[in-house]
């Protein structure tokens, strides 16, 4: 039996994603603390440093019953050119799962390929999927079914808003990207999710693409990694898609703001926005924890 691997939203159908959702609410709502993973050991691996990632599964797994080892880039043979594959069948051997933190996909898809238990995609340079199922669980404890609404992101396309468009593909809401024009997301992405029914438009104009929306979302200019990719130059491309206080006024009234942190207050956000009473970036951060145990679970029943 193959492995039950979570790498990204779109290989899933919307069914399984609506039941991962379901189950993560009702680890939230307080519901019976069954040790289900009693035993299970998880290997967390981490080329890139991490807060909410790391604590979130940490955290969950042992909620669950299991335990973790945790290895950063300097503990492994990986950054001495041992090979993802071989990591991969050794730490098979030794656990139930991995969670991969990483920067190329094709370590992820190495890992995934080579390991004979679970893997998780905890953050790669092209997606972050974990992110975004608490981000559509955020949504929809404030605003019901997200199915139908209408989301904003403003800012870099980077591998968050990847995760965005097959999130809009695959729970049907629509989701307009405004980005300078350098720094967009792939056309591939973009030409997938027209494929599959996604509503997805793209603008240069954030007031744009801002107007009416039920939900506005950002993130870092920088992401970790990209310190050296020309900061001047990527600070001036998105100073223009900044979310102050007049893009969140051509929203809805009611719209949410949502950023997955660390946040830069002044550069991709402004405080009054962040620290406002339509940020719920608190409840995205809480909620990598529920969701994120709903997808242990599933990867390891």
């Amino acid at each position: 039996m193959a492995s039950r691997h979570f790498l990204d939203l779109d290989q899933f159908d919307a069914g399984t994603l609506r039941k991962l959702l379901d189950q993560g609410r009702a680890l939230k709502s307080g519901a019976p603390p069954a040790k289900k993973l009693a035993g299970k050991m998880l290997a967390m691996l981490f080329d890139k440093p991490s807060t909410r990632t790391r604590v979130s599964f940490e955290v969950g797994m042992k909620q669950l019953g299991g335990d973790v080892v945790i290895l950063s880039q300097r503990d492994t043979q990986i950054g001495r050119g041992e090979t993802v594959a071989d990591t991969a069948r050794v730490l098979s051997r030794y656990v139930d799962a991995i969670m991969m933190r990483t920067t190329t996909r094709k370590n992820l898809e190495d890992m995934a390929r080579y390991a004979t238990v679970p893997v998780i995609n905890g953050l790669t340079d092209d997606s972050h999927p974990c992110q975004l199922m608490a981000d559509v669980m955020t949504f929809e404890e404030r605003r019901g079914p997200i199915a139908g609404k209408v989301v904003a992101w403003s800012g870099d396309g980077n591998n968050v808003a990847a995760s965005w468009v097959h999130a809009a593909v695959k729970f049907g809401f629509e989701l307009r990207l405004a980005c300078p024009r350098e720094l967009m997301p792939p056309p591939a992405l973009l030409d997938w999710a027209r494929k599959n029914g996604g509503k997805v438009i793209v603008t240069h104009d954030p007031q744009q693409a801002v107007a009416g929306v039920d939900c506005v979302v950002t993130d870092a200019w920088l992401s970790m990694g990209d310190e050296k990719k020309g900061e001047t130059n990527r600070h001036n491309l998105l100073a223009p898609f900044r979310v102050d206080e007049r893009l969140m006024a051509a929203a809805k009234k009611d719209a949410l703001f949502m950023h997955c942190l660390p946040a830069h207050r002044g550069e991709e956000v402004t405080g009054g926005v962040i620290d406002g009473p339509q940020s719920v970036v608190w409840d995205e951060a809480e909620n990598r924890l529920h969701v994120q145990k709903s997808i242990l679970t599933w990867c390891l029943e």
